[in-house]
Parts: C-alpha cells; sequence; structure tokens
C-alpha cells in the first residue's frame, strides 16, 4: 500500500527523482507539502492547490491537539473525511511547537524567518526576520511537554505517546515522530540534551505506532493521578534514570528491533517518519542520524536549528544524508526558500514543506523567476505586467501588477487571493521544472537560471 521507489539519479550530486506511493494517491519526488495549518489551506482550496499539481499536503497536529478538536475528527473517520478530499496528507507531531511556543519565543527566532540568524538579510529573505522576545509557555520534561495554550492560557501536556494516538486519530498518510525543535541559539550541551530526548522519544512513538510494549515500559505506574504529569518534577515515577543517568530507551537500549519491525503489517493505513536532530553540530548530527537509521521508521524528516546562517544547511545535511538508508524518503522540515530548495534537493532531500507561499502572498509578496517582488509597493502602481511575465498561472494570464497592488493597498481580501494562487501555483510549477530537469540531465543548469536572481 506503501512504497518508496527511486527511478532515477542525478550524475553529479546525491538529488534524485523518486514515486512514493500512498493509499490516496502517489507524490513525484522531489516535492513540497503545501502547508494547510489547520486544516486549510490560507487563501485557496485544496481542490484548486491540487489542480495546480499539489501532491501531498502538511496538516498541524498541535492546532487540532489544544482544542480537543482531534475527537471531532475522529467521529468523521479522519481527516479525509473531515476535510472531504481524496489527498496525500502528512502532520507534523507537535514538536515544532515546543520550538516555536518555547525557546522560539525566549529567544525570539523563528523557524522560517529567523532559523539562520546570523544571515545577512537580503531582498529574497524571508519577512518577519526579527521577533521581540517573550516568555517561553513551555516546559520540557522527559515524559513530555507542557505547553500554556496561547490561545486560553490553559494548561495542555503532550507526550510521544499521545502525540501519536492525536495522529492515528487523524488518519494522515504520514506521519512524524514526537521530537524537540531546537533552537539555533541552543548551546551544545543543551542541543545534546534535547537529542537524546528526542531518541528516547522515537522509541516511544514506534511503540505506540506499532502498539507493542515488548520491550519498555514506559507506563505511568505511581504518576499522581490528581495532577497532570510533569507539571512539578522534572522526571515522573516510572522515567528514573538509572545509576549511569540514562533513561529506559537509550540507545543501547531496549530497542525496538525485529518484534516491531514484523508489526509492520498492523499499520498499513499510515506510515512514519523519524525526526534527525542534533542542531550545527556535526558530531550530534552524525549519531543522531545513525541512530534514527537504525530504527524501523519508513522515512526521516531532518529537523531542528540547521545553524546560524543558510551556509551552513549544506554542510548539516552533507553530515546527514549519507548516514541515512538511501532507499527511504527524507524530507527537510519547515525549509522552502528557493535558494534552500536548490541546495537542499542537490544534497538528496526528497520532501519539502513550508507556509513562505501563503505567508509571503499574505504579506503583499510574489515568486518571479526574477526574484520576489513586494507588490505592495508604488513602483506596481500603473504596471501592467503580471506578477511573473514567465508564469502561466490564471491570475498572471488575466491580471497586472498594478491591479494587484491597488488590491493590497485597499487592504481588499482578493489581492491575497490573486497573490496566493500566484505563489502557489508558482513553487509547484517550479518543482515540476525540478522535476523535468533532472529526468533530462539539467538540474545545474536550471539551479543556475534561478539562483542567478533568488
Amino acid at each position: 500500500m506503501f512504497s518508496f521507489k527511486i527511478i532515477k539519479k542525478d550524475k553529479n550530486t546525491r538529488a534524485r527523482l523518486g514515486i512514493l506511493k500512498t493509499p490516496h494517491g502517489i507524490i513525484h519526488t522531489p516535492n513540497i507539502a503545501i502547508v494547510a495549518t489547520k486544516g486549510s489551506i490560507r487563501g485557496i482550496s485544496f481542490d484548486l492547490a491540487k489542480k495546480f499539481g499539489g501532491e501531498i499536503f502538511m496538516i498541524n497536529t498541535f492546532h487540532f491537539f489544544h482544542n480537543d478538536r482531534y475527537k471531532i475528527v475522529e467521529k468523521f473517520g479522519g481527516l479525509h473525511k473531515f476535510l472531504n478530499i481524496n489527498y496525500p496528507l502528512m502532520t507534523d507531531s507537535g514538536g515544532f511547537q515546543v520550538f516555536s511556543l518555547g525557546f522560539g519565543l525566549e529567544h525570539g527566532v523563528g523557524k522560517v524567518a529567523d532559523i539562520f540568524p546570523l544571515e545577512a538579510r537580503n531582498q529574497n529573505q524571508s519577512l518577519d526576520v526579527a521577533r521581540p522576545k517573550g516568555k517561553s509557555l513551555v516546559k520540557i520534561y522527559e515524559e513530555g511537554v507542557e505547553f500554556i495554550s496561547p490561545y486560553d492560557g490553559k494548561k495542555l501536556f503532550l507526550s510521544p505517546e499521545l502525540s501519536i494516538k492525536i495522529q492515528k486519530i487523524l488518519k494522515a498518510d504520514i506521519i512524524f515522530a514526537f521530537d524537540e525543535c531546537t533552537s539555533p541559539l541552543s548551546s551544545y550541551e543543551y542541543t545534546k540534551q534535547a537529542m537524546k530526548r528526542t531518541h528516547r522519544w522515537a522509541l516511544r512513538c514506534l511503540e505506540e505506532f506499532y502498539k507493542t510494549r515488548t520491550y519498555a515500559d514506559y507506563t505511568r505506574t505511581n504518576a499522581d493521578k490528581n495532577n497532570s504529569p510533569g507539571f512539578v518534577t522534572d522526571t515522573l515515577p516510572g522515567f528514573k534514570p538509572d545509576k549511569s543517568g540514562n533513561y529506559p530507551g537509550n540507545s543501547s537500549e531496549r530497542h525496538p528491533g525485529k518484534n516491531i519491525e514484523s508489526l509492520r503489517e498492523s499499520a498499513l493505513d499510515q506510515i512514519m517518519f523519524g525526526i534527525v536532530q542534533g542542531g550545527e553540530y556535526e558530531d550530534l548530527r552524525k549519531e543522531s542520524a545513525q541512530f534514527i537509521n537504525s530504527l524501523p521508521f519508513f522515512g526521516f524528516g531532518i529537523g531542528g536549528s540547521l545553524g546560524k546562517s543558510k551556509k551552513d544547511i549544506i554542510k548539516v545535511l552533507n553530515w546527514t544524508i549519507p548516514l541515512l538508508d538511501e532507499n527511504k524518503p527524507r524530507h527537510l522540515l519547515g525549509i522552502g526558500e528557493i535558494d534552500d530548495i536548490f541546495h537542499s534537493i542537490e544534497q538528496g532531500i526528497d520532501l519539502f514543506d513550508c507556509i513562505i507561499p501563503t505567508r509571503w502572498a499574505r504579506h503583499g509578496t510574489g515568486f518571479t523567476y526574477k526574484g520576489r517582488i513586494n507588490l505592495k509597493s508604488s513602483k506596481y502602481i500603473a504596471d501592467k505586467k503580471p506578477i511573473d511575465p514567465e508564469c502561466k498561472c490564471n491570475v498572471c494570464q488575466k491580471y497586472s501588477r498594478a491591479y494587484i497592488c491597488h488590491l493590497l493597498k485597499e487592504k481588499e481580501i482578493y489581492g491575497i487571493i490573486l497573490l496566493t494562487e500566484h505563489n502557489v501555483f508558482w513553487i509547484l510549477n517550479l518543482f515540476k521544472e525540478i522535476r523535468k530537469a533532472l529526468k533530462n540531465d539539467q538540474f545545474q543548469q536550471l539551479k543556475k537560471r534561478l539562483l542567478k536572481y533568488w
């Protein structure tokens, strides 16, 4: 029911063409999952995005967890029926919110906007580069993560087991293990600690996913039933370290191994990707890649901080990719700027997800083959050209930059809708061009032409 096949490898790089088959459709890789955070793509329908070439969509588990909305989805039989769509879906685990509501607030950085805090500004850099620092809404424990809801101030607790239970209820085709996404400003010591915890959580996610407790007993046997777990102490009874300071599920203990591998048949309606962490540190990235690769995940997500400048992303991927099974798909979490896409595909990345196409549209920014343009700028108010003269989307065939500029200046929602339609079409078409270029051995030529402006 699920399969991943590499159909061609680039002669000069690690780039490859592949086909990922799911029960709800085929995904041709390299590809990007259009983000539908709360179950909708902001400014455009799933059907239109699918018409443009969208083959998979990313939904955020946290936004169906904090309000118990996953319980409503369960009554419908999963997200596909709730959304009334029949396209491949993936859900993240809630691990990103561990960062965005934690160190993301405390350090004043964001995954997309400022994951590379030392990167010099340029015309094609993400919006919202600087964020005001705030107080963390997260406490991290061995058992899981306590959140203070940014919506109503309610205390929430998400464990690896609960994340997987919710994702199984949501029934996306591809789900992710629960992890701690680290900050680009985290120290080596903290990044190592978080990585080790992510590894232990990966084991617990697998056991929950495959419904076996053969190798480890993580039950809350002695937890105070009147209190939410982890609110008072760093660990719960049942999660005490041994004399060496190791918790149940360390890389050398209680490895799921063949017993979980043999249970694959029981979970054919979903597959799970494990997440490699380790921040910007070579030894940690390599250790994490080797550990996650040793587990029976269908594919891999590469997450967390990718360094303090864009140049670091290439180094991180160069350390990581060679240690992952080349026959499994690789997903670079939360990254999607044009230069990053090309450099990452070159390193062997198959899948991406990013909010940039829709977020930039809401800020008045459009994709073009000659870089991004800010259509809120008055210099476009009388410009008769389409957003991108090379683009074949309906918006570029019908409307001028002047009209889009006028709508945005007047704060008309239609301006955002049209710009979103263009950006989503443009990014999906770019991936079509990338796949065509790889097929025809012209990837480097396409990269050179695009990155001249990006």
